[in-house]
């Protein structure tokens, strides 16, 4: 049985702190799919991406960038989960909210979490993918808060929200793709009498919730890397990514 609503007050945070602790599991992944996505000549697999960061900086490269990483979780993932759970606390706990009510609360959240967490975000992308850089041209930030500074002090406020446009639209759908839908497929396996309120059920609805959540998000993920990654004036704005790389 579903625990009372009066018992879950207060857990929202979990939200952020266990995507914090999933960050540390799938950091590498991650690592990958950011140099992946940046690449621009001579394309290579994620195999062949892997056993090039291996040789040339060995295995502690995978976990390049973590504190940022972090930081990202703990500011972006954090807001997203709480500001959800907070508005739906809003409505009357005794009916289901309609789909399009938890993906307009999912939406509301994910915008005020992606610009939050951009600043983490910037710092993230760019640790990640300075170990593939020639040495002169790294940036070499000591750890997150090191590099979220500097930004500051080198390239002005307005450059620690670069792409903040991107990140908060990408971060609109995927609030939508992760809470809405997971609460909405949880929803109709339960009522539907397909399945009980139980540990596989939750598994269920978050596998199905995170499968489309990356499809909703993939493409705009993609120019979110580069806008950050790149050099202050490389790109007009996102229409200029856009058919740069399309």
């Amino acid at each position: 049985m579903a625990q009372p609503k009066e018992n879950r007050i207060g857990r929202w945070y979990f939200g952020g702190l266990a995507s914090a602790g999933a960050a540390c599991c799938t950091h590498p992944l991650d690592l990958l799919k950011v140099h992946l996505q940046t690449q621009q000549v001579g394309k290579i697999s994620l195999g062949q991406m892997a056993v090039k960061l291996y040789r040339s900086d060995g295995i502690l490269s995978f976990y390049n960038g973590l504190s940022a990483s972090l930081l990202r979780q703990l500011t972006y993932s954090t807001t997203r989960f709480g500001m959800y759970e907070t508005l739906k606390k809003q409505f009357p706990s005794d009916q289901s909210l309609p789909f399009y009510q938890k993906a307009f609360l999912a939406g509301v959240s994910g915008a005020c979490g992606g610009f939050v967490g951009t600043p983490g975000d910037l710092v993230n992308v760019r640790m990640q993918n300075d170990v593939k850089l020639p040495p002169p041209e790294r940036r070499n930030y000591k750890h997150a808060i090191d590099g979220v500074f500097r930004i500051l002090r080198e390239e002005g406020i307005a450059r620690l929200f670069g792409g903040a446009t991107m990140a908060t639209s990408r971060a609109i759908l995927m609030t939508i793709g992760q809470l809405s839908f997971y609460d909405q497929i949880k929803q109709m396996l339960i009522e539907s009498g397909i399945a009980k309120d139980n540990l596989y059920t939750h598994f269920t609805s978050s596998f199905c919730a995170a499968s489309i959540a990356t499809m909703l998000t993939q493409p705009l993920d993609v120019m979110k890397t580069r806008l950050m990654n790149a050099p202050p004036g490389q790109f007009k704005g996102i229409v200029d990514c856009f058919f740069l790389y399309g």
